[in-house]
């Protein structure tokens, strides 16, 4: 029987195999065969000496860890969850690169939004140091200090930064969707880096724009110089051909030119003449012809007559003459939409000109939206907002150092989620972003889910937070999640009441829920080489399975190694033996002692596609060899065991 593999997603294979597929014969054994691959890509292969490149200290080595397979596993917490058995939500507590390999099988290519608040790199910020080779025993050593920093006078400092960036960046991208994009906080320090690598993991065609916020509308008052009042959000996309960035509502403002009103609604006027690149009539002279105006109504024609006596031609206040933006097709079609009114010329008694109708409502009903900026000046996104937010949750808005404002977040969803997507954040922190995805599912009526990643960092003794109980930053994070999703749950239940209806729990289906996991060593004896054999360990290890865990936690490790995470679990009774169905039809998993032929014929009958068994766990060998020549003979191929 086939055993199960221990490791996390293997880019090296999954690299070769993307090879293999364009160019196959330079692929012989596994292994790439550069020559061969050199020869197939002709003029295409650049071997000057001297390139465009962007290099520091230690980048190869960051490549070589984004790539290095990981046996971690993340074990279920449920006395820290919200809702477990239904909600969709992860809150995980981890080392985000090991945590980012470990998602690669079940979410590579699913996520369709990634928002990430980095550390800014201004000296003191936690530096994240990463040991590819004994990676727990790294993030160990992590979670036990108060601090770490990067102070700006080492020899390292950007190099640092980036090595601790990149790696992360690679497998992130693993996880977007073609149609997905990922949103970047920073600000002045690594800006330029930052741009530079995302131009590399993302390619500099996928990049979307950058976003320049009014965060401190009255400037930081710690800096010589300069008092800065903005910061940066540079978004790139998996294939910017492939994202439908969508329209964000009109603010205030732009709703205000929608003034006027007929029997189809409010509309705005504008003007039919092209303004801007390509505006002469020699540009398009096919689009330069006179319209008739009714002078009494204002209505168009291409004709003159005795109604339509007045002739606009396209021409700037100057006189050169213009263009219209319709050709006489779209004209004749849509002529309805079309009024001539007199306009103010300098020098012209009595000028005329064309405008077209643009309603506020579309087709289907909904309000127009418009492009997002690339500069933000409304009110909302000003920092002081995420304070009151977080007052409003613990009574004190200095329990968090830098909080978001879940605007910022939310703005990000409407332009590129569905109703139903995957939003990841790997650098947590405070929880804006599962607040914000909560609100935005409330608001829109959506079941999009979250999946937020964060280092347990201590808290210092002097911080607020550790004064009020909380011992590191996800344990105040888990906690802002638990306060934020009741009070969406109230403030849903006294909207109701303010209708006059009657409501209950059960018509409520915003998922305020979340289940927790806890990046760990893997629970399986035999995956486990950083384990040094001694008296101890030796005794230990005659189990397959560690002594302190449970068979939770190794049904969620096997879910996570074999890529189905994400799906629901329920348990079957088979024969006196409890096991675990995975998906509808997906895995039945058993961990169950002394299976046997009786058991094999009930599994058969729940037509799973894979199972997994102990490999230990049957009555002898002979059951063993049975159970996986009558599961192949039911038609079920993946059989394996632990």
């Amino acid at each position: 029987m086939e055993k199960m593999n221990g490791l996390s997603l293997d880019m090296d294979a999954v690299n070769i195999a993307a090879i293999k597929e364009l160019f196959p014969t330079a692929v012989t054994e596994g292994r790439i065969d550069f020559e061969m691959l050199r020869s197939l890509l002709g003029g295409s292969v650049d071997d000057s000496k001297e390139k465009y490149m962007f290099s520091w200290n230690g980048k190869i080595q960051s490549i070589k860890t984004a790539q290095a397979p990981s046996s971690t596993t993340l074990r279920p917490n449920k006395s820290k969850s919200i809702n477990w058995d239904n909600t969709g939500n992860l809150y995980i507590e981890g080392d985000n690169l090991e945590v980012l390999k470990q998602l690669q099988k079940t979410y590579f290519g699913k996520i369709r939004m990634i928002y990430i608040d980095p550390p800014y790199n201004t000296g003191s910020d936690f530096v994240y140091k990463d040991n590819f080779i004994d990676s727990i025993e790294s993030y160990k050593e992590q979670t036990n200090q108060e601090s770490s920093s990067n102070p700006n006078t080492s020899g390292r400092f950007h190099s640092d930064w980036l090595n601790m960036m990149y790696p992360r960046l690679i497998l992130a991208r693993n996880l977007l969707s073609e149609d997905g994009a990922i949103f970047i906080s920073i600000d002045d320090h690594e800006l330029n880096n930052l741009t530079r690598i995302c131009n590399e993991v993302f390619g500099e065609n996928n990049f979307a724009g950058l976003m320049t916020i009014l965060s401190n509308p009255r400037g930081s008052q710690n800096t010589d110089g300069l008092s800065f009042v903005h910061e940066y959000i540079l978004m790139y996309c998996k294939d910017l051909d492939m994202a439908n960035i969508k329209g964000v509502d009109k603010d205030e403002s732009s709703l205000a030119e929608y003034s006027l009103q007929d029997d189809n609604g409010k509309y705005r006027l504008l003007g039919l003449r092209k303004r801007g690149g390509a505006w002469k009539k020699e540009d398009r002279p096919m689009m330069h012809y006179p319209i008739y105006v009714n002078p009494h109504n204002g209505e168009c024609s291409l004709k003159k007559d005795a109604e339509f006596t007045i002739e606009v031609i396209p021409a700037r206040p100057t006189g050169e003459l213009s263009r219209w933006t319709w050709g006489k097709e779209k004209f004749e079609n849509e002529r309805h939409l079309l009024v001539g009114k007199p306009v103010n010329r300098v020098g012209e008694d009595e000028a005329w000109d064309i405008f077209r109708k643009d309603y506020l409502l579309n087709s289907d009903g909904g309000e127009k939206t418009t492009r997002l900026k690339t500069m933000w000046l409304e009110k909302e996104i000003n920092y002081q907002n995420a304070k009151n937010e977080i007052k409003e949750l613990f009574g004190d808005s200095e329990m968090f150092d830098f909080p978001k404002p879940t605007y910022i977040v939310n703005r990000l969803m409407s332009i590129i989620c569905d109703d139903d997507s995957y939003v990841l954040d790997f650098f947590s922190g405070s929880g804006t972003t599962a607040h914000a995805v909560m609100n935005y599912n409330l608001k829109h009526g959506a079941n999009n889910k979250f999946i937020l990643v964060q280092l347990p960092e201590l808290f210092k003794e002097k911080n607020v937070a550790y004064k009020a109980g909380y011992r590191n930053i996800c344990e105040l994070g888990e906690e802002r999640l638990r306060r934020a999703g009741q009070k969406i749950k109230d403030t849903w239940q006294k909207v109701k009441e303010e209708e006059g209806l009657l409501a209950n729990n059960n018509e409520f289906s915003t998922d305020v829920g979340f289940k927790v996991f806890e990046l760990d060593s893997t629970n399986i004896n035999p995956w486990d080489n950083t384990r040094e054999l001694d008296e101890q360990t030796i005794f230990e290890t005659s189990s397959i399975f560690k002594l302190d865990r449970t068979d939770s936690d190794v049904l969620y490790e096997i879910m996570l190694k074999y890529g189905v995470f994400d799906q629901p679990i329920s348990e079957v009774e088979v024969n006196g033996k409890t096991m675990y169905r995975v998906g509808q039809r997906h895995m039945i998993v058993c961990l169950e002692d002394k299976v046997d032929d009786s058991d094999i014929t009930e599994i058969c009958k729940l037509e799973p596609r894979v199972v997994v068994f102990k490999e230990d766990g049957f009555k002898d060998d002979n059951a063993k060899i049975n159970a996986e020549y009558n599961l192949k003979k039911a038609g079920i191929e993946d059989v394996k065991c632990i």
